[in-house]
């Protein structure tokens, strides 16, 4: 009941975690879609030398462990890392929320990619050739088969949503988990479990289990939206 009545009460703490953690999710979600979905539809529409090789690493980043990937970037961002070095003002810092972003991308992209690549795939060669018949030109063709998979394709948005928005280890790592700055919903949880607080958190745990449905229920309009045009 505890965990109800700080939902309710609208704490600005909360609010403050919760946009926060949208922002974060949000902008590392398009990127990895807006990256991740073509080139899942360019792998599974078309067979060259090395492909292989490209959908073994493909598979492989879908599997990375997010601390690994925060480990990652921690790495390559820090002060003695090949890129922390160089100072280029353009390039996120560590405990910042665009460096959250860099690991989030990390994380998420090869999940796009490779569900759209498998959903791609799975579409009946037949198809592909009927269209190319009738005169449709090459992006025609695309859309087309993009259209067949298009349930194939919300799911990928979906697991690289899902991916993202309950990475612990690997914001924890880059973020810092710093109040008022780099504090989400995941590391919020492990903090005011370690003090004790289990109010707090599971009223957090809830909330994020309202968001990613929330959210995911979004996705599936607009995307369902978006073919049907």
């Amino acid at each position: 009941m505890e965990a109800l009545r700080l939902l309710l009460a609208g704490d600005p703490a909360l609010v403050e975690i919760v946009l926060l953690s949208l922002r974060v999710s949000g902008i590392a979600l398009a990127i990895s879609a807006v990256l991740g979905v073509p080139l899942g539809a360019w792998l599974g529409l078309n067979r060259f030398r090395g492909r292989r090789l490209v959908t073994a690493t493909l598979y492989t980043g879908m599997a990375f462990p997010p601390v690994v990937v925060g480990l990652f970037v921690y790495l390559l961002l820090s002060r003695n890392g090949p890129l922390g070095h160089l100072n280029w003002p353009w390039l996120p810092e560590l405990y910042t929320p665009a460096a959250m972003i860099v690991a989030q991308v990390i994380i998420a992209f090869p999940l796009v990619a490779g569900f759209t690549m498998a959903a791609v795939g799975g579409v009946d060669p037949a198809l592909r050739l009927q269209v190319r018949a009738l005169g449709a030109s090459h992006w025609q063709t695309t859309w087309v088969i993009l259209d067949e998979a298009r349930t194939g394709v919300i799911a990928a948005v979906v697991a690289g949503f899902g991916g993202i928005i309950s990475a612990v280890g690997a914001v924890m790592i880059v973020g810092g988990n710093i109040e008022h700055r780099t504090r989400v919903l995941t590391t919020a949880i492990v903090l005011e479990t370690n003090k004790g607080d289990f109010d707090l958190a599971i009223a957090l745990g809830l909330l994020l289990l309202g968001l990613v449905f929330f959210t995911n229920f979004i996705i599936v309009r607009l995307q369902g939206r978006f073919f049907d045009e």
